[in-house]
């Protein structure tokens, strides 16, 4: 927000600026006048804000009081947001608005949910009584109401929008109560889950490393930080990891994957992969492909390296969408990136 214009930022962006200017001192007796309406809108554009500059601070105060001089720069974040919070409300309570403005978007928990995707949102609600259901379908907007009811299993569908149809005026206590019922057992459940642990996020950057780059970082963090060493390798997927793939799920593999890379990914392949993607070949198929790799003669372990790379991150999309399973190495249960 380097020097912007003051008529393009609201009014609550600049009150969050003014409370980050003002610091936990001063600006403590004016948290303690707002109301949790008031706090949780602060505090989401607060910690949005980012780098504000020095200049664009300066001209916002001297709106608030006549011939203020700078006072410096300031950075909204997630930490100075929390920081300031915990010194107004209880821990609990702190709690539930950073999960809130972690969490999808929007001002109401209505707004909120029209944010989720349709397939996250029908799969929570299809658990709930349809009464239930329907009071949601009828506060969020039509277009996301009829995704999320394409995604819901279809008896149960029905019967919501039966409900729906037969739906008088939804009491106030009801709807609070789906209200916090949303609140604390989805949204902040959806915050939490959408924050990734920072092994998880190293794990996909030395998932991109080739080889030997990625085994000289590996090599040094465990001589540094052994354990973290160990659960970012825990975490990475790999070409061998392809390996835990069942039969259809090699084959929808086989069948998407560029067919001029495919000798390549395999011509650096251990014995036991390779012999796993040829069996769900079919026998002209594979005899092609071997002739192929014959013919390469020695090939540049670069070469190698990304095309096994491209053949992991393919597999990574289709697991992604649904195509393809991929399990998880440490447990019997199959894990869906």
């Amino acid at each position: 927000m380097a020097g912007r214009d003051l008529r393009n930022i609201d009014g609550t962006e600049k009150a969050a600026i003014v409370m980050l200017a003002l610091g936990d001192e001063h600006g403590l007796p004016l948290w303690r006048l707002m109301d949790e309406e008031e706090i949780r809108e602060v505090s989401q554009a607060m910690s949005n804000l980012g780098q504000v500059s020095s200049d664009t601070v300066e001209s916002l105060l001297h709106e608030f009081v006549s011939k203020l001089s700078s006072t410096g720069s300031v950075t909204g974040s997630y930490e100075g947001t929390e920081r300031l919070l915990r010194q107004i409300l209880d821990d609990d309570r702190v709690a539930q608005i950073m999960e809130e403005i972690r969490g999808p978007a929007g001002r109401t928990m209505w707004d909120k949910l029209g944010n989720v995707n349709e397939s996250v949102l029908a799969n929570f609600l299809k658990n709930e009584y349809p009464q239930t259901v329907a009071v949601v379908m009828t506060k969020v907007k039509p277009d996301h109401a009829a995704r999320v009811l394409s995604a819901l299993p279809e008896d149960f569908a029905q019967e919501v929008i039966m409900r729906m149809l037969r739906m008088e005026a939804v009491q106030k206590d009801i709807l609070d109560k789906v209200e916090s019922t949303l609140r604390t057992e989805f949204m902040n459940n959806l915050a939490r889950t959408n924050r990734r642990d920072a092994h998880e996020v190293m794990a996909d950057i030395f998932n991109n490393f080739d080889r030997q780059t990625e085994g000289r970082f590996l090599s040094a963090l465990e001589e540094r930080n052994r354990e973290s060493a160990e659960r970012i390798r825990a975490l990475m997927f790999t070409f061998e990891d392809l390996g835990k793939l069942d039969p259809g799920s090699v084959q929808t593999l086989l069948r998407n994957f560029d067919k001029d890379k495919l000798g390549l990914a395999l011509k650096g392949a251990s014995d036991g992969l390779r012999d796993m993607f040829f069996s769900n070949m079919s026998e002209r198929a594979g005899k092609i492909l071997r002739e192929d790799m014959e013919a390469m003669g020695p090939v540049r372990l670069s070469e190698v390296d990304e095309a096994q790379m491209s053949m992991v991150m393919l597999a990574k999309d289709l697991a992604a969408s649904g195509d393809i399973m991929i399990a998880d190495g440490n447990s019997d249960d199959e894990l869906i990136y």
